[in-house]
Parts: structure tokens; sequence; C-alpha cells
């Protein structure tokens, strides 16, 4: 065991026979599997690293320091999903998977090395601030001929006894296994290994929210005043839509599956990852004004729906009616977004076919009107009021969202510009939601 991995640094005390993790409940195991997973916003990693997987075409899945999985395993290959049938066998592949991460942690790049079935896989460390949560594994493959370093072997640590060699039916499928490149998978290592960096900030990033909005709410209790709560709210709610990380790597790491998208001929993948991109630039690169261009905001509500059309299917439809000459009219930063997340909330999300948003937007006077409008069940009149009020509950919550933007409107432009609700609205259902915006205005002045 004293092979080197491709960039030179020994793993003999990890992964040799002098190797033990240390002793730990299975509580423990329990409680740190969900720090992790609280840390993460796996919705959109699982989303991420399923399209990973099918661009870049090798296995891949998120594991904890014991080499457990987080998310559910992306582009595993039939050999692969029969080893782990069995839990011999299954508790080999985690034990290679942590031993991985571990060895990418102490290089601090990632580490590419053969599990115990003999098959090429590589780690990228998940680290934040200081503190190893697991790795980012990607491979089960098996690596092209051609000149290349020698990799981690881990294939001789376990006996050899009762070994996967031994099943015919396994040896069958392991022969099926493709090959790729030494430099195709490297190129793959570090590609990854900048999405488990943009992980780590996110995972800051809400970190510094959870501690902005505790406080407010403190701050809100203390002072027993409406004005005060409603201004912190809002602050807490633009610093956090407006915490900067560098978006530049993600970006990249989206181009690049966009373009081998549109080469290897998936024109919908290409779509849906540059529609992901676009709506994570827009949330990463805004500048420290409050206000944005009208035509941004709709651009991102349309690609938001754009990848919810993916996920629900027929369940809903959309139209977006946005005349050219708003364009360049400003409006505050995410203030439409809430509202359409509303209406799939509490309108699309319940039905099981035929939702239907419609957005419009027209002029009244010196203000543009932006309508949105859902064909759900509608709410009655008390229950409107409370929306407005911030006092709504929905399951067992506050529901705040349309409550932030009415209180904005109303700050910013005056009480005749805040939200408007109708409902029902037409033939005794569906929700209108109303923004009215100045279309001349000194963003300065605020």
């Amino acid at each position: 065991m004293g092979s080197n991995t491709p960039f030179g640094q020994s793993v003999e005390v990890l992964a040799g026979p002098g190797f033990r993790p240390l002793p730990e409940t299975t509580e423990f195991k329990a409680a740190r599997r969900r720090k992790l997973v609280d840390l993460m916003s796996t919705e959109m990693l699982q989303k991420v690293q399923d399209n990973f997987s099918a661009a870049v075409g090798v296995a891949m899945v998120i594991v904890d320091p014991e080499g457990a999985p987080v998310t559910k395993p992306s582009g595993f290959s039939p050999f692969c999903q029969a080893v782990r049938s069995r839990p011999d066998w299954r508790e080999r592949c985690f034990h290679c998977d942590a031993v991985g991460g571990r060895t990418a942690l102490s290089t601090g790049e990632p580490a590419i090395y053969k599990c115990h079935c003999q098959l090429v896989d590589f780690a990228a460390p998940i680290n934040l601030r200081g503190e190893y949560l697991g790795a980012v594994i990607c491979g089960q493959v098996k690596l092209a001929p051609g000149g290349h370093p020698r990799i981690v072997d881990l294939s001789n640590i376990f006996p050899a006894e009762g070994s996967w060699s031994e099943d015919p039916a396994l040896l069958s499928l392991h022969a099926q296994i493709g090959e790729i490149s030494f430099d195709r998978l490297r190129s793959a290592a570090f590609s990854l290994f900048t999405i488990a960096s943009h992980i780590v900030e996110e995972s800051y990033s809400q970190g510094v929210t959870q501690e902005l909005y505790a406080k407010n709410l403190r701050l809100a209790e203390e002072s027993q005043r409406r004005a005060e709560l409603e201004r912190l709210l809002r602050e807490a709610e633009l610093q956090a839509l407006s915490y900067q990380v560098n978006p530049h790597f993600l970006f990249n790491v989206l181009n690049t599956i966009g373009r081998l998208a549109l080469v290897e001929g998936a024109p919908e993948t290409e779509t849906t990852v540059h529609a992901f991109a676009d709506m994570m630039r827009y949330l990463l690169k805004r500048s420290g004004s409050q206000f944005v261009p009208l035509r941004t905001e709709i651009d991102h509500v349309r690609n938001y729906l754009y990848l919810l059309k993916l996920r629900m299917g027929d369940r809903f439809d959309f139209t977006l009616d946005a005349p050219e000459e708003f364009d360049r009219v400003l409006c505050p930063f995410m203030v439409l977004h809430p509202l359409v997340e509303n209406c799939i909330n509490y309108a699309i999300e319940p039905m099981e076919s035929g939702g239907l948003i419609e957005i419009s937007l027209y002029r009244d006077g010196g203000d543009v009107i932006i309508d949105v409008l859902d064909n759900g069940p509608g709410i009655n009149a008390e229950r409107r009021h409370d929306v407005l009020r911030g006092e709504a509950d929905h399951g067992g919550r506050k529901s705040i969202g349309l409550h932030n933007i009415h209180s904005r409107m109303r700050q910013y432009f005056g009480d005749s510009h805040g939200l408007e609700i109708v409902s029902p609205f037409r033939q005794g259902r569906g929700t209108l939601v109303r923004l009215r915006l100045p279309i001349d205005f000194d963003p300065c002045a605020f």
C-alpha cells in the first residue's frame, strides 16, 4: 500500500493496515449525517448531481465522513447496484468512499483511487470552516490503456474470501463497465471539486442568513413595534439575497455541461442547464443597488417557471405577457418571484392537472401594473387580510412572503403601491395578486 496519488501524496497512513476509524456510536453518526443534510440544499444538489452524472457519463454520490450516502446515487452501473445490494459488500463500498474522502482531505485536492471492486473512483472533500463534512464521490469506471500515474489501490485491503469476484453473474456485469481516459476523469474530478467548493459557500451563506433572521426576531420581540419588525425583516431579506459568493467557477462548470449536452445532442438538457445558470447569475451577481431592470426580474421568473414545468410536467401551464416598453423600468430586487412562488405553493401544487398561472404587464397612467393570476381554489376575505399583515398560518408556520413584498412596496412608493389581492377572481375560483410599480422614480432616493 505504498502507492501514490496522481498528485504525489502518499496515503499509506490513511488506507493501510494502520487506518482505524474513530469509535463512534450509531446515534453520533446519524447526528453528523443530519448536520450535513441541514447544511446543504440537497434538492438543488441532487439536480446538479443528476445532470452532471448524465453529462459526464460517470456515477456520482455525496457521502458523509463514514462513506454513507447523503444523496441518492446517480448513474450507478448495474454491477455497483448489485454489489451494494449485499450488506457486507456495501460496507466495503462505504469504507472505500470514507478512505477516499479523507485522502482527498489530506491532499486538499480530488483523490483518485481503486475501490475494492477494482473500479476507479475519485473523491472531492466537502470542508466547512475547518470541519470535514463528507465528500463528493464520482467514477466507478475502468481506465483506458495509456500512460497515467499510479493510483491508490484499495482493492486488496479486504479479505479475498467471499469476494464479488467469486460470483459469475457479477463478473459478467463487471466486464460490461466501460473505460474512460485518465485525463477526462481527472478533468471531471477538478470540475466536481469546484462544485463542492460552491456547496461550502452556499452552506456558509445559509448559516449567515439564519443568524440574521434569529437576530432580527429577537430585536422585534424586544421592541414590540410593527414598523421596526418590518424594517428588520426587510433588511434581513435583502442581506440574504445579496450575500455574495464568487460564482465564476459554478457558471464555468454549468456552461461546460451545457456545451457537452449540445455536442451530444441533448438540447433540452442544454436549455435546462443554461436556465439554471441564468437564475444563479441573477441571484449571486446582483450589484449593491436595491433595484433592477424589470426585464431581468421577468427573465428570472420565466426561467423559474420553465424549470418547474420540467419537474411538474402537464400539471400546470403558464403565460407571460411582458411588453418591451417596460424592459427598462426599475423594480425592487426579487419582488415578482415570491408572488409566482406563492401561486405554485398554494394553488398549483394541490392540483393533479390543469393548473394555470397568467402573468401580464400593462400601463395605468404613471404606473405599470403586474397581474399574477392562478386558477386555484381561491381564498376568503379574512385570509387575504392575514396574508398582507403577515399573520397567515400555513402548516404551523407564518407565511410572510407576500407580506414582505407588500411592506417593501409601501415603504418605497407609499401606501397606494402596496399589493392588492382579489379572490375569488374568475367564476368563483382563482386568486389575482396585483403589483403597482411607478414607471419613473429616482432610485438614489432610497
